[in-house]
């Protein structure tokens, strides 16, 4: 037998058992769901040492593949981020059950009385790169909706993800709920994510969250449906109407609180009536805080930027690195972002609400912000609890994907006797 052949075997019965959980989990009740996620919470703060110590190792694993700093910090495990994974259980414990919920009601002059209503999507495959917060996200949130998992960790997080995995397990356990719903693929081998992406009989859908590369292979080769989480090329755009302390914060945050996230800002782009003011400024606090500026001719001479090129336009770094080119007016600014934005997420600080609304309208970004700082581009700040991932695409569900858009919907038809004429 060939090693792909049992890797093939593996993910069979992977995604049989998730099938049957799933069966089970979908009629599962919401206080049995919840018990399961106040249940994991529990366990991931009673074993966060444990967790620690598992992700020292995929750290050790990290360097040694030679890492970036930003992608070093996006797999670190600390005291302060389990808590967060503990809060995040607990914020979708306590979300309202999604399963079940009446989207609209109506009644038909034939007589009928029909109902749309959230149903469990089924088997929702996870595909994601280095953070192994992921593991408690997406299993808490498939848990919520009513969704079996399969998830398929970064081979730098392995370690970390089976720890997290554990206290998943016993939540299921303990809440009398079949621990099949949460799977974690137990290898590191590439073959396991060639699998996933053609079991159409057992996975409804895939999400991928990591980089280009990731997320272009599973587009390409993937025959179950994919909700797509495309690079975060983040922009803000300082209109010439922008009051100069809201883009001084909103920038440095946007850019400097953790640059490995897909909501940290990519490129500024700055009205030339501001540029050589505001937008000056902006660049010496970016190389201040120790931000290489690759910087459009344009802004004029600031000291620490280096000159941008062409391919620095629709280039997401997720490092300690922006772009900036200044930009004649509002619609130079839109089209910028049209050609070279990834329609993740994108800001414009203004004090000018016809701007605000033109931004806003002629975008399509799955975010659209106005003075505040990208960063926000979060589940769990949406008010979420947690996301599985920010879809960019324009099908099923779009932005932060929480539990309810892990959810599809069916209608519930009654009548009374009735037929057709």
């Amino acid at each position: 037998m060939t090693q792909n052949t049992s890797i093939a075997e593996l993910m069979a019965g992977i995604g049989q058992r998730a099938k049957a959980a799933a069966t089970a989990l979908a009629s599962a009740s919401a206080e049995r769901k919840h018990a399961a996620l106040i249940g994991a919470a529990e366990a991931v703060w009673k074993n966060r040492e444990a967790i620690i110590e598992a992700n020292v190792k995929d750290l050790a694993y990290g360097r040694e593949k030679g890492l970036s700093d930003a992608m070093m910090d996006r797999l670190m495990l600390d005291e302060a981020r389990i808590q967060g994974m503990v809060d995040g259980l607990r914020s979708v414990a306590e979300q309202p059950d999604p399963v079940g919920e009446t989207i609209a009601e109506w009644d038909q002059p034939s007589g009928l009385h029909i109902r749309r209503v959230r149903t469990p999507l089924g088997v929702i495959g996870v595909i994601y790169e280095s953070r192994p917060n992921v593991t408690a996200d997406a299993g808490a949130l498939c848990i919520k909706a009513g969704n079996a998992v399969i998830l398929r960790g970064g081979s730098e997080g392995f370690n970390s993800s089976q720890a997290i995995h554990a206290c998943l397990q016993q939540g299921l356990r303990d809440a009398n709920l079949p621990e099949d719903a949460v799977q974690l693929v137990p290898t590191r081998d590439r073959a396991a994510v060639s699998a996933m992406l053609t079991m159409t009989d057992t996975i409804d859908v895939i999400v991928p969250r990591g980089g280009k590369g990731l997320v272009g292979l599973v587009q390409r080769e993937a025959r179950v449906p994919v909700f797509a989480h495309l690079e975060g090329i983040v922009h803000i755009f300082i209109d010439e109407h922008a009051d100069p302390e809201k883009a001084l914060k909103v920038v440095l945050n946007a850019k400097t609180r953790r640059t490995g996230i897909c909501g940290a800002l990519e490129c500024l782009l700055v009205h030339e009536k501001v540029a050589k003011s505001i937008g000056q400024g902006l660049l010496r606090a970016l190389i201040d805080a120790g931000v290489e500026v690759r910087a459009d001719a344009a802004f004029g001479a600031v000291e620490g930027a280096v000159p941008a090129t062409e391919d620095d336009w629709g280039h997401e770094y997720l490092d300690m690195i922006v772009a900036a080119k200044v930009v004649r007016d509002i619609d130079d600014a839109i089209a910028h972002i049209r050609k070279y934005g990834s329609n993740h997420t994108d800001c414009i600080i203004t004090e000018d609400a016809a701007n605000v609304e033109t931004f806003m309208t002629q975008l399509d970004s799955a975010i659209l912000m106005h003075n505040a700082s990208t960063q926000f581009a979060d589940g769990g700040e949406f008010g979420m609890g947690a996301e599985i991932g920010i879809a960019t695409g324009k099908m099923h569900a779009r932005g932060p994907v929480g539990a309810s858009q892990l959810t599809s919907f069916k209608y519930l038809v009654t009548g009374d006797g009735t037929v057709r004429s």
